[in-house]
């Protein structure tokens, strides 16, 4: 660990945590699948109730794409057993994935997730953790700003895409404004490799240019996009 609490491109330290579905090591347990662990300020609150359901409306959407969700707050396993009962039973919603108890709060500090004006609530973060509990992305977002579910989905589809096409991903990615749904080429790391960089791709320059990108992934991400824009 370079820092004090995780970085991007550092594992997710190995930490057990109670959940409501009993005992998990993080990130041990979710190796082979990506993980997206987000903390929310407390049980029983407005806007954590309706992130609540929207993630668990998108459950197989995330199950599509081999990654698994894991809540957290600190509040005991009591509370978040019975505010999921709440749910199913007043909102017809079944959360369907672990809840991370933390009543004292030392998950939530290693993690960098404690609010500065509040050591008993969280913030609302995003961790999105890679099948080898690699952390590749961080959120943060305030108390009183619901997450986009749809934004987390697309940007799991974006890394995914980044790997396996081994390029970097656009702005508004599928939906550039300069080069569509097409995917970075790393930049040329010497002359003869700048020079060649041009005559095999698509180029602004040598330093810019871009290659064809998944159309399947495209499609998946526009579908989040138009959802999240009230289209269907």
């Amino acid at each position: 660990m370079t820092g004090t609490i995780p970085l991007i491109g550092e594992e997710l330290p190995k930490i057990p945590v109670q959940t409501t579905h009993g005992v998990r090591t993080l990130p041990d347990d979710y190796k082979g699948k990506w993980l997206v662990i987000f903390s929310h300020p407390a049980d029983f609150t407005p806007v954590c109730t309706t992130e609540f359901v929207a993630f668990a409306k998108r459950y197989e959407d995330f199950k599509k794409l081999d990654t698994e969700l894991l809540g957290l707050s600190i509040d005991s396993t009591f509370s978040h057993i019975k505010w999921v009962e709440w749910i199913k039973e007043k909102l017809k919603v079944e959360i369907p994935f672990p809840i991370i108890a933390d009543p004292r709060g030392e998950v939530a500090s290693k993690l960098g997730m404690l609010h500065a004006q509040s050591a008993t609530h969280t913030v609302r973060a995003v961790f999105i953790i890679d099948p080898n509990g690699v952390i590749r992305a961080i959120l943060y977002y305030p108390q009183e700003l619901g997450r986009n579910i749809d934004e987390i989905l697309r940007m799991i589809v974006a890394m995914q895409t980044s790997d396996k096409l081994k390029a970097a991903i656009p702005a508004n990615w599928p939906n550039n404004e300069l080069v569509g749904d097409k995917v970075i080429v790393p930049p040329a790391r010497t002359v003869q490799e700048a020079v060649e960089r041009v005559k095999q791709y698509e180029c602004y320059d040598w330093w810019f240019c871009c290659k064809p990108g998944s159309p399947e992934s495209a499609e998946e991400a526009r579908r989040y996009l138009r959802r999240a824009a009230g289209v269907q």
